[in-house]
């Protein structure tokens, strides 16, 4: 990042003295809330959440989020500090320690990302084979497995960067002689941006090239599944594309600088920042990614607040409705409809003494097809509900009046199926 050396603004006043803490700033924010909104979603409690077939691919989501939180939180506000002041202020062992986790989540969003694309392979070309393997708990090896990786190709930067005083000021600046510089920045460039590209390029270029050849007998089966399996790895492919695009010119720029013409000037600084902005700004692009991308997400995110709780309970109900019918009542309206016998009832029926006298010793109907053989000879008080109460049919039993099996009756339950 800082490769070179501390180059402080031209002037308070300039365009780059306001510009610079503006974008770190919204860099910082946006990264911050996203990410943290992103882990909320991936982390809220679901009775399946991890037994989902895309339950490795939310793992893989997940520690791309930790590297980028990681990254917004212990590296940007360093680095404005850099791009900011004269000095630097923090220490030798800050220095190391800023540089080190730069590096460290770098090489783990691209590891990451490149473990994703091979998974999303596998679901795709060989769904039955890669079932063994791509498992929550071989997933959780894999990020083990990317975070180690990511430990080792960054431990060098442990010692390239160090503290130096240049006149009055402390400066974190590189502390490797060229020749040692040139050759870890280039294994940098390969093994930490070339190499996951171009696995992320071969997997999904095979992913796309498999779905848009796939042709079976059944031609709507075959597109559904395109258009589905489309929709899963579409989100995790525009964040990878992302990535390249964003930490692309950051390392043009210093190859330039080793192999190219790079003199020291406003305009290259000019690039240099911009680069740099690029490639902080990937952390806190990703979250919105998801939202844009992924329906899927979307649904989760909507499940952390409790208007939309409410808003699903509500569909709930509407949905799940008793399926019973009266003589004068629609499908699904459980409400007792017809004439009541009870005086102040409708139709306009006698009630009193008499009414209670003629009911007496009848059993109460059960709302159901025999409903309307009974119904006008319920005593029911208006305001009250009758003895026993509305009662519904007993699942899985026949009843003697109807032709048919009830609710829930299965042919094991009903004579003569």
């Amino acid at each position: 990042m800082a490769d070179a050396q501390n180059i402080s603004l031209d002037s308070p006043g300039s365009v780059g003295a306001v510009a610079v803490p503006v974008v770190f700033a919204l860099i910082f924010l946006l990264g911050t809330v996203g990410n943290g909104l992103v882990l909320a979603v991936l982390l809220q409690p679901s009775p399946s959440a991890w037994q989902e077939p895309g339950s490795t691919t939310d793992l893989f989501i997940l520690n791309l989020a930790v590297a980028d939180l990681c990254f917004i939180l212990c590296c940007v506000p360093f680095q404005a500090a850099i791009y900011t002041l004269d000095a630097w202020l923090f220490g030798a062992l800050v220095c190391k320690a800023v540089h080190l986790l730069i590096y460290l989540t770098m090489y783990a969003s691209s590891f990451t990302l490149a473990a994703v694309s091979v998974d999303r392979y596998l679901a795709v070309r060989h769904p039955l084979r890669s079932r063994a393997l791509r498992t929550p708990r071989n997933a959780r090896a894999a990020v083990g497995l990317v975070w180690l990786l990511a430990a080792l190709f960054s431990a060098p930067y442990l010692s390239y960067y160090g503290t130096v005083r240049y006149g009055a000021l402390e400066l974190c600046v590189p502390a490797w002689e060229d020749a040692r510089r040139r050759a870890l920045d280039v294994a940098t460039f390969a093994a930490g941006y070339l190499l996951p590209v171009a696995v992320v390029s071969l997997a999904y270029a095979r992913t796309l090239r498999f779905l848009w050849a796939a042709v079976g007998p059944a031609g709507a089966a075959a597109e559904a599944r395109r258009r589905a399996t489309g929709r899963a790895g579409r989100a995790m492919l525009a964040v990878a594309a992302l990535y390249a695009l964003c930490w692309g010119p950051h390392h043009a720029l210093i190859l330039c600088f080793w192999f190219g013409r790079f003199a020291f000037s406003p305009a290259t600084y000019a690039c240099r920042l911009a680069s740099h902005c690029l490639a902080y700004a990937n952390s806190c692009l990703n979250p919105l990614v998801y939202a844009l991308a992924s329906r899927h997400f979307r649904a989760r995110f909507r499940r952390l607040w409790p208007c939309g709780r409410r808003h699903r309970r509500h569909r709930a109900r509407r949905r799940v409705r008793p399926a019973t019918a009266g003589p004068a009542g629609r499908p699904g309206d459980a409400r007792p409809r017809g004439r009541l016998a009870a005086g102040g009832g409708r139709g306009g029926a006698p009630g009193g003494e008499a009414a209670r006298a003629a009911g007496a010793g009848r059993a109460p109907c059960a709302l159901g097809p025999e409903r309307a053989s009974c119904a006008s000879t319920v005593p029911v008080t208006p305001g009250t509900t009758p003895p026993g109460g509305w009662r519904q049919p007993n699942p899985g039993r026949q009843s003697p009046q109807a032709p048919w099996p009830s609710w829930g009756s299965s042919p094991a339950d009903t004579p003569g199926w």
